[in-house]
């Protein structure tokens, strides 16, 4: 019986060895790359900060040449037209003017983009703030050719979150929406109608996580494969003009907050954009 109870012991050790083995590499490698994101986190928050800084000093005598090309237009606009060159020297004013306010909006793009985010959380209505974003934006959006409506969830759909923050974030998916389908009316490309946009919110549990979702779609063009691969790379545009910040500034307001934004496109229907929030974040 003894003999048994040994071999038993022993059989038990031998097996708890290799299984003791492996779960220390598991826990040592997943040390190491936490140990990785943190220190990937620190060189991230320092670049972003000297960035930042490097932002906030170029937006200084930016603002600087723009003050002093508006106080020359109006210099140039006492004197007569008549005077040889006038006219021509304040259409160099207004396109110097035009390009200097342009560099100050993608300054502010990046600075909203790379700089610090800290989060103002508090309990609120998520129903509430679509509405109240939907009562801001309608008038942009019939400007535009686009009909707004909503799918709201019934009843409250509270969460704890930065209400400005997220309200930034579904601006930035309506005004991508609006500007996709007035394009695509102008240049009669192939779209689902151009003239639906729809916000609908929903209570979910993604893998038994309590979340809420807002989902943005429009009647557009929509996007190929590969543009959607690349629709959240800083500096990516298939506008004339853009900065291409918008979507990766959502994308990261969504992040901070533990959730998710994705996208789903097909070309000729539309797209709809997914934004997906915890709840509550401990």
């Amino acid at each position: 019986m003894m003999w048994e109870l040994f071999i038993g012991l022993s059989l038990g050790v031998a097996l708890a060895i290799p299984l003791a083995l492996v779960w220390a590499r598991r826990t040592e490698r997943r040390v190491r790359q936490l140990e990785a994101r943190a220190r990937a986190a620190e060189r991230l928050a320092a670049l972003g900060s000297m960035t930042g800084g490097l932002a906030h000093e170029i937006k200084n005598p930016l603002s600087t040449i723009g003050l002093n090309v508006q106080l020359l237009q109006e210099d140039l606009s006492q004197l007569s037209e008549d005077l040889p060159g006038v006219g021509r020297m304040q259409r160099r004013g207004d396109s110097l003017r035009r390009e200097t306010q342009r560099l100050r909006e993608i300054l502010e793009d990046f600075l909203r983009y790379a700089g610090r985010m800290p989060l103002d959380r508090e309990p609120l209505d998520v129903n509430r703030l679509v509405d109240e974003l939907i009562d801001f934006f309608e008038p942009q959006a019939a400007e535009a050719g686009a009909r707004l409506r909503t799918q709201l969830a019934a009843g409250p759909l509270n969460a704890t979150l930065d209400g400005n923050l997220i309200k930034q974030a579904l601006l930035n998916l309506l005004i991508n929406a609006t500007q996709a389908m007035a394009a695509a009316r102008d240049k009669k490309s192939p779209h689902g109608g151009c003239d639906e946009l729809m916000i609908r919110t929903e209570a979910v549990k993604p893998a038994n996580a309590p979340a809420v979702r807002i989902t943005v779609t429009d009647t557009g063009p929509g996007m190929t494969p590969q543009v959607v691969d690349r629709v959240f790379e800083p500096y990516y545009s298939t506008k004339p003009g853009g900065t291409g910040l918008g979507l990766p500034t959502s994308r990261r307001i969504a992040e901070e907050h533990g959730g998710t934004l994705t996208v789903h496109s097909e070309p000729g229907r539309g797209t709809s954009f997914v934004l997906t929030l915890p709840t509550d974040v401990d």
